[in-house]
């Protein structure tokens, strides 16, 4: 499961000693309520199914998926279906691909979502196996299904601008200068994510 609002609150009052210009924003918005996704396969498939559209579009491709395919979208169902029948219900022939190599893996046994590997790095690594999974899905998928709690998207565009405003920087940092900066800030950075798109969705940035 993902990150509790207790564990949340606890890392980002810690954060606030490591980091005091973090104490005017959480004073500001407050702290965020935990976002917690299942762990496993059906949240990966629909992270694909989501992928650069709108979440009711999404919900809808999901909800015909579900109807033609059953609850959860089975791997094996999945791979059994051919192209026209899972285009009807709106998924691209490359979101397909995507989703087929989601449920290769898993059927194979190639990817076993219950024992990915501790080390966070190597979690991405095996997450991104999978065709359309990059780095800013998987660190999502173990930040908020699986609780990692030192996850640091530092790719994501709302992370960047929200730690130029905390940090009264005059232009977003770069990934790498963000993950740079977010070191002190181990090992609570999942919790410093979390809030940061609270402050991002509260305010203009």
């Amino acid at each position: 499961m993902g990150l509790t609002k207790e564990t949340i609150k606890e890392s980002l009052d810690a954060i606030q000693v490591i980091e005091p210009r973090f104490e005017k924003a959480i004073s500001a918005v407050g702290y965020p309520e935990p976002r917690i996704n299942p762990a496993g396969y059906q949240t990966l498939l629909r992270t694909i199914v989501g992928q650069q559209v709108s979440v009711a579009a999404a919900t809808s491709v999901w909800n015909k998926l579900e109807a033609l395919l059953g609850s959860g979208c089975p791997a094996d169902k999945l791979i059994a279906t051919d192209f026209d029948e899972l285009r009807a219900c709106g998924l691209s022939r490359q979101k397909q691909g995507y989703a087929r190599s989601l449920a290769e893996l898993i059927l194979s046994g190639e990817l076993d979502l219950n024992h990915l590997p501790e080390d966070d790095e190597e979690a991405i690594a095996r997450l991104t196996q999978v065709k359309g999974i990059g780095r800013w899905s998987a660190e999502i998928y173990l930040l908020f299904a699986l609780g990692r709690p030192d996850i640091w998207p530092a790719g994501d565009l709302a992370i960047q601008a929200g730690v130029a405003s905390i940090m009264e920087h005059d232009t977003r940092p770069s990934e790498k200068l963000l993950r740079e900066m977010a070191l002190p800030w181990s090992p609570h950075r999942g919790s410093v994510a979390i809030f940061i798109w609270h402050l991002y969705n509260t305010t203009v940035m």
